[in-house]
């Protein structure tokens, strides 16, 4: 049940092209409430929790921060890399990253 709540509250914000796949990550990774995520990733990001769906801040946000955007631009961070990014972030675990690390010897 937690995963589809998770879901639905980062569609809901708009998933990667604002704010809301990475609340969806503190909701699931740490256990917070949707209102403690996303006071948690906008002082992270420095914005506001307002500013954290809004398409054109987040958008231009995730393009400076590099941690990956709709429409990947030339050099800008995909896949893993944006996601070894948002885990510097967030301060928080990815398994796939932690995977990652290992295989390279990280």
């Amino acid at each position: 049940m937690g995963m589809e709540v998770a879901h639905v509250s980062a569609s809901g914000m708009g998933g990667i092209r604002t704010a809301g796949d990475l609340v969806a990550r503190m909701e699931l990774c740490r256990g917070m409430k949707i209102k403690e995520a996303k006071e948690y990733v906008a002082s992270k990001l420095k914005v506001s929790v307002l500013e954290l769906s809004d398409p054109i801040v987040m958008g231009d946000l995730r393009q400076d921060l590099n941690i990956g955007t709709m429409a990947p631009f030339v050099g800008g961070a995909k896949g893993i890399e944006a996601k070894f990014r948002i885990a510097e972030l967030l301060g928080i675990e990815i398994n796939c990253v932690n995977k990652c690390k290992d295989k390279l010897k990280w």
